[in-house]
């Protein structure tokens, strides 16, 4: 069980280097793909920033919070 997690979070992090090294080459005039992944890559972005700035919402609105 704990080297499947290893792997997957291995695999996690191999995409997410991949990610970033298309944002690059995108942004530096990359073939078509690099661009499609660039986007697909920044939208994960914007998507994982709009959910932590939601919870943190959420967890400052009173409601038994750990602070």
């Amino acid at each position: 069980m704990v080297v499947v997690i290893g792997a997957a979070l291995i695999g996690l992090l191999v995409l997410v280097i991949f990610g970033c090294v298309c944002v690059v080459w995108a942004d530096r005039g990359g073939p078509a793909w690099t661009r499609m992944v660039a986007a697909l890559t920044v939208r994960a972005g914007e998507v994982v920033r709009s959910a932590q700035r939601n919870r943190r919402r959420r967890g400052s609105n009173g409601g038994g919070g750990g602070d």
